[in-house]
């Protein structure tokens, strides 16, 4: 499968030009590759799925300027999907509704030098469950070659009492459904933990970029009947393609 989607995205778009490079257009990075993730939040074992990825690097467009080889205070998008959570796949969750899938999109302030970066994102469920998360976040940089970058740093989850609740929070009525005790989760900081990313660039066009992170589940989080692991742990591999589309 991911065979095929490679052969999707290298059919899909034209080669970088250096003519397109140079005036208006978009630049972004596309990933794909097989990822290890918790099977829902909180849960003890993972489970092996494919995941995706998308970096905007350049938008020229006349006057306007995205992306691009900065230093200092800029503003970049953020985007995360989060998978349905059903009941009928797991036994200790029998008796809970379950949680459609969620994408959330934002922004966020970045700061970034040669040697480290550091973020601060605010991002809001447009499908799913409709509440706001904010990331905080930095990461370390070495490069020890121009085709290798490596990187690692911090991460803080915030949540709000909305996206608490969807995720940690047991109802009266599934308590009497699922033997689970009744808990209202509130928001604030529900995980910290730490992130690494290994980049190797075969090209200027194809790469591939393996990521781990650690987070470890706390305060509401921590403390709901659902979470069987405040341990969670994360890890890709994505084969990546740079595309560059002029107008």
């Amino acid at each position: 499968m991911v065979r095929k989607l490679c052969l999707m995205l290298a059919l899909a778009a034209p080669a970088p030009l250096a003519a397109q490079e140079g005036g208006d257009g978009v630049t972004f990075r596309l990933g794909v590759g097989p990822k290890s993730s918790p099977e829902y939040f909180g849960a003890e074992d993972n489970a092996l799925g494919v995941a995706g990825s998308f970096k905007l690097e350049r938008l020229q467009f006349g006057d306007l300027s995205v992306g691009g080889e900065r230093t200092g205070l800029g503003f970049g998008g953020s985007l995360r999907f989060v998978k349905e959570r059903s009941a009928d796949d797991y036994s200790e969750l029998s008796g809970l509704e379950d949680i459609d899938p969620s994408l959330e999109l934002g922004g966020g302030l970045r700061f970034t030098q040669p040697g480290f970066e550091m973020f601060a994102n605010l991002r809001y469920g447009v499908i799913g469950h409709e509440s706001l998360v904010g990331e905080l976040g930095g990461d370390v940089i070495y490069r020890p070659t121009s085709q290798i970058t490596l990187s690692a740093g911090p991460r803080v989850l915030w949540g709000s009492d909305d996206y608490a609740q969807t995720y940690f929070g047991v109802t009266d009525a599934e308590s009497g459904a699922s033997g689970l005790d009744a808990f209202e989760a509130g928001g604030g900081i529900l995980s910290q933990g730490i992130e690494a990313e290994a980049t190797y660039d075969f090209n200027d066009t194809w790469g591939v970029t393996g990521k781990i992170r650690y987070d470890q589940l706390r305060d509401a989080a921590a403390d709901s009947p659902i979470t069987q692991s405040e341990d969670q742990l994360t890890g890709s591999l994505l084969v990546t393609r740079k595309i560059t589309l002029g107008f």
